[in-house]
C-alpha cells in the first residue's frame, strides 16, 4: 500500500466532508416553510404590470377599460381594487389626480406612463413600452451590480475552504509517502 493507514484515514475523512450536505442538508428554524416566488404576498413586477396594460391597450380598449381589464386579469391582487376604481372613475368623468387619489404607490408607474395619453391623448402604446423597458434595464443594472458585489464578496471565504481541502487532499499524502521513503520504511 502506498500511504498506509494516514492516506486512507484522510481520504475517509474527504468522503464524508464531500457526503454530508447531500445526506444532512441544511437545517431550517421550526415553522418555517420556503416561501414561492409566486406567492400572492410577493409583490407584482412593474414591468409585468405594464406589459399586462399594453397588451390591454394595443387589443383597442379605451385607458378605463383596460385598467378594468387589468384589475380583472390580476384576480385577488391588492393592486385589482384600485385599479377597478380608477377605471371607473375616469369612465364617469373624474380628473386624472381625482382618478388615482389614494393608490398605492406599486401604480405609480401606470399613472406616469397613462398621464400623458389621457390628459393629452397621446398614444400609450409607445410610452408604457417605454417604461417596461425602462424597468427591465434597471433591473438588469441591479442584477449585474449584486453579482460583482457577490462575487466579491465571496473570494476571501473560499479561497479559505478550499486552501486546507487543497493542502489535506493533495499535500499530505505527498508528503507522508515521501516521508515513508525517507525513513526507510
Amino acid at each position: 500500500m502506498t500511504g498506509g493507514w494516514p492516506a486512507t484515514v484522510l481520504l475517509t475523512l474527504a468522503a464524508l466532508v464531500a457526503v454530508t450536505p447531500w445526506v444532512v442538508g441544511r437545517p431550517r428554524p421550526a415553522g418555517v416553510r420556503r416561501r414561492r416566488r409566486d406567492s400572492p404576498g410577493a409583490p407584482l413586477d412593474p414591468a409585468v404590470l405594464l406589459d399586462l396594460l399594453d397588451i390591454a391597450l394595443a387589443s383597442g380598449a379605451p385607458i378605463p377599460r383596460a385598467l378594468t381589464v387589468m384589475a380583472e386579469s390580476l384576480g385577488t391582487d391588492p393592486l385589482a381594487a384600485p385599479l377597478r376604481t380608477a377605471g371607473a372613475a375616469l369612465r364617469l368623468g373624474a380628473t386624472w389626480p381625482e382618478a388615482w387619489s389614494g393608490s398605492p404607490a406599486a401604480l405609480g408607474p401606470v399613472v406616469v406612463a397613462l398621464e400623458p395619453a389621457w390628459t393629452d391623448g397621446i398614444d400609450p402604446g409607445p410610452i408604457v413600452r417605454h417604461h417596461a423597458a425602462r424597468f427591465r434595464a434597471q433591473r438588469q443594472r441591479e442584477s449585474r451590480e449584486a453579482a460583482a458585489r457577490l462575487g466579491a464578496r465571496l473570494v476571501l471565504p473560499l479561497g479559505l475552504c478550499f486552501l486546507p481541502a487543497f493542502v489535506l487532499l493533495s499535500m499530505v499524502p505527498v508528503l507522508l509517502s515521501g516521508a515513508d521513503v525517507l525513513l526507510g520504511r
